[in-house]
């Protein structure tokens, strides 16, 4: 009869918590609201409800420990391929594209943006077979081309990149696609950036250009300084043909000049397209990516990519202070994408995805799509996931208890997340 009370009392206590989830002792690094300092995170009903020092731990119904380790929006990866189709070969078609969640969960990320995978004639199977399905937040750069990725041949098929049509069907799912891609293109002609152009111009959307081959009959400066938009974004920024560095080791001026006009840099690393040589100076020199990106695909993640913390990690290692590599992670690739109301930062009432990120000291060493080696002393590690309030990965078990104190009048085989006879702890935000 006690136990049964003492089991009222906190069944009662724990249906009036306030809050479903308190990350309690982190250090919180949330650009958009300038925080980075000491701070609990409370989560209710799926979305972040305060950000404040020394929230109770009684007020919520599950407390996790996060000393030492840093608190920080869900992790947003601005350039990612994670559509597999049924026809052809190629990115759009699942020789080389991952499913999302086996990426993006378990390194922190909690939304990722195709970029250009799928086109207007092949979106809808992507939406039905993994956007609609997949726990990670999956958005869209639409190619221009028709049918997207789906091998050389047909992405050079200028007759197929409909600006208007590409536009409207934007316009018609405006909860999925973000902008439109342009990519993989061998011509000396431009059609394909005014295409993409035109397409963003009709639908008031960014757009993506990976420029293909580097041809001089259309300089890369001219793509930069003339052809792009203000908020258009070139991805693969530290790529070695991109005329970056002068003869005498210094950053070219006419890059500060089309930052400066609004062009956004990604760093799109790839399985190819990221180079030390580029990057280091650059950094150094003052010329930081705007948004810190994958271009995650089956060659890249199993190559010197790896995933989006150690792509992170190369910039710490670097000289890029913590805050800056969280920013250029979070906040400044959902401003790109604008999506700046419910995602990439911890204001109250924002969507609850949240990453629990560890810096790890040591020996560490890290490769560029290349084959390059940079050494480092430091290293992230993603200890847990939250993505829409829910704990979708937790490598040490942070939010578990420990087996001996469950489970007490359960049977053997019985799972112990199962009260159905009062014995084991309810966990509030168990996996969907």
């Amino acid at each position: 009869m006690r136990y049964l009370l003492v089991l009222l009392v906190a069944a009662s206590a724990f249906a009036q918590a306030q809050y479903d989830l308190l990350l309690k002792g982190g250090h919180v690094i949330d650009p958009k609201n300038k925080i980075s300092a000491l701070r609990d995170v409370a989560i209710k009903d799926r979305h972040v409800a305060a950000v404040a020092a020394n929230i109770p731990a009684s007020q919520a119904r599950k407390v996790v420990d996060v000393k030492g380790l840093y608190v920080v929006p869900g992790l947003i990866d601005l350039h990612a391929h994670v559509f597999a189709g049924t026809e052809g070969k190629g990115l759009a078609n699942g020789d080389s594209s991952i499913h999302p969640d086996s990426f993006a969960l378990r390194a922190g990320v909690t939304t990722l943006v195709d970029a250009g995978s799928s086109g207007r004639r092949n979106f809808a199977v992507f939406k039905k077979n993994i956007i609609d399905r997949a726990r990670s937040r999956v958005l869209v750069l639409l190619n221009i081309g028709g049918v997207g990725m789906p091998g050389d041949a047909q992405e050079q098929n200028v007759a197929d990149m409909d600006a208007k049509a590409a536009a409207d069907l934007a316009l018609a799912n405006p909860d999925t696609i973000v902008g439109f891609k342009v990519a993989h293109y061998r011509g000396a002609d431009w059609t394909p950036v005014e295409r993409g152009v035109e397409a963003g111009t009709l639908a008031k959307l960014p757009i993506m250009i990976d420029f293909g081959e580097f041809r001089p009959e259309r300089p890369f400066q001219e793509l930069v300084l003339k052809k792009l938009r203000p908020g258009d974004i070139y991805t693969h920024c530290y790529y070695a043909p991109v005329p970056m560095i002068d003869d005498n080791g210094k950053i070219m001026p006419y890059l500060f000049d089309a930052r400066k006009r609004g062009v956004i840099f990604d760093v799109g690393h790839g399985g190819a397209a990221f180079e030390f040589r580029q990057a280091v100076p650059a950094v150094k020199q003052g010329f930081p990516p705007d948004s810190i990106s994958t271009d995650v695909h089956s060659g890249s993640i199993n190559s010197g990519m790896k995933d989006q913390l150690n792509v992170m990690s190369k910039f710490l290692s670097m000289g890029m202070p913590l805050d800056d590599v969280i920013l250029r992670s979070t906040w400044n690739p959902v401003k790109i994408i604008h999506r700046e109301k419910a995602i990439g930062h911890l204001s109250p009432g924002a969507i609850a995805d949240i990453a629990v990120l560890r810096v790890e000291k040591g020996q560490f060493a890290f490769v560029d799509s290349f084959g390059a080696r940079m050494d480092g002393t430091l290293r992230l590690l993603n200890e847990m996931t939250v993505a829409s309030g829910r704990v979708m990965y937790d490598l040490n078990g942070r939010t578990r208890e420990h087996w001996d104190k469950l489970g007490k009048y359960q049977a053997m085989g019985e799972p112990y997340w199962d009260n159905s006879r009062g014995g084991g702890r309810p966990l509030p935000l168990p996996r969907q």
